[in-house]
């Protein structure tokens, strides 16, 4: 994890304030909480200096709030003063929980309603913060990242959208792809990606894992992922692999969808652990069948990372294929929203990302290099080490 030291020697842009929306408010409270705790414990010149008054406060969360009316129009309030201060705003767009009462049915609301809402937001600051931040860990319609026929560009829009409300820097993970950051060349964009929390998370709970090209390798279930498991495969310093599927049009030579069948590229996995990387899990059924086939391989274990886990149908297709051990472990983030019994099954390993989160927020707040948030590979690497060598203390220093 980053060192704060580096922050001793900073002078913040302005004063901190964060407004989490109601679609992420456990995540928020818990970016708060590390934000306190970083600043009351930092030596910064800025601390005790009457110029930057409430740089080390007791809470930086400001009050702000989306209301519905009956007939389902919707408002935002702000409940505080937010002039001249370095706003960040977090949201999930993906959190399906929330409901409102709309002609008195109950709605649930979509990716497009807490898109609505976040600009609501900006709109009641009205140009009067320092900067806007947009924290949106699940891009916005960031599938639809590409026009190949008659079809709209949801994701470009919205990033365009909200740099002409003002907002100066967008925040995002693990990107569908990241050359969306395209779309908006004159506002701050940055991607991160969660390698080094996973490693964390899988290994607390695995003990016998052996990280190195002999006994471990990094899958990738379909083409496009393939730079993701990469850049894991790099980190941990094993080989990877990828899944591609090979279609058959001499059966359906007139479409684009013609049957086809799933091909492997890559060494043997026979007798190795495979750690199969995608960025979300909607369905699942696609990142089973892939665990499924990796198993008819002779794969040792299968642990499933995404950064999203969505489980849009449930978790009906995943009880199934733990029972039949076609996966060990599914390790998500807890950057979106989760069904709660997703808590209960034995599989299930969550990777915090709020510390991580909270420190980019800390940096970003300074002005300082982003490079400054990563743990360096070599760290990493050396982690990895005395995990292999069982000693009784690897772990990093958060």
């Amino acid at each position: 994890m980053p060192d704060l030291h580096k922050l001793e020697t900073a002078i913040p842009v302005a004063s901190l304030k964060l407004i989490v929306m109601d679609s992420a408010a456990r995540l928020g409270e818990s970016v708060n909480d590390h934000l306190v705790t970083f600043r009351k414990n930092i030596k910064s010149i800025a601390k005790n200096d009457h110029a930057f008054k409430g740089y080390a406060a007791d809470s930086y969360l400001l009050d702000a709030a989306c209301y519905r009316f009956g007939s389902g129009e919707g408002k935002a309030l702000i409940s505080e003063s937010v002039r001249g201060a370095d706003l960040f705003i977090l949201t999930d767009v993906c959190n399906h929980s929330i409901s409102y009462t709309m002609n008195g049915y109950t709605n649930y609301k979509s990716p497009d309603d807490h898109y609505q809402d976040l600009k609501r937001v900006i709109a009641a600051v009205n140009g009067k913060a320092h900067r806007i931040t947009v924290i949106m860990p699940f891009l916005y319609e960031g599938r639809q990242f590409r026009r190949n026929c008659r079809e709209s560009l949801d994701c470009a829009y919205a990033i365009e959208e909200l740099g002409k409300m003002g907002v100066s820097n967008l925040i995002t993970f693990d990107a569908h792809d990241p050359s969306i950051q395209n779309a908006a060349p004159l506002c701050g964009f940055d991607n991160f990606t969660p390698p080094y929390q996973f490693i964390r998370a899988l290994l607390a709970t695995e003990d016998s894992l052996l990280i190195d090209k002999d006994h471990l390798v990094v899958i990738s279930p379909d083409a496009g992922g393939l730079n993701r498991a990469i850049y894991f495969a790099s980190v941990l310093g094993v080989n990877t692999g990828m899944f591609y599927k090979r279609r058959n049009y001499s059966q359906h030579p007139e479409t684009d969808t013609a049957i086809g069948v799933k091909e492997f590229l890559g060494d043997s996995v026979d007798g190795k652990d495979v750690i199969l990387i995608d960025d979300i899990i909607d369905t699942g059924s696609s990142i089973l069948e892939t665990a499924r086939l990796l198993k008819a391989m002779n794969a040792k274990s299968v642990y499933i990372c995404s950064t999203f886990g969505l489980f849009s149908d449930g978790l009906e297709l995943f009880d199934e294929a733990y029972e039949k051990c076609f996966f060990d472990k599914v390790v998500t983030t807890n950057l979106t929203y989760r069904i709660p019994e997703l808590h209960d099954r034995p599989y299930y390993v969550e990777a915090d990302m709020s510390k991580f989160l909270a420190s980019i927020i800390d940096f970003m707040n300074h002005d300082s290099s982003m490079a400054n948030v990563y743990t360096p590979t070599e760290k990493i690497r050396e982690f990895l080490a005395r995990y292999n060598n069982r000693e009784d203390d690897y772990s990093i220093n958060e």
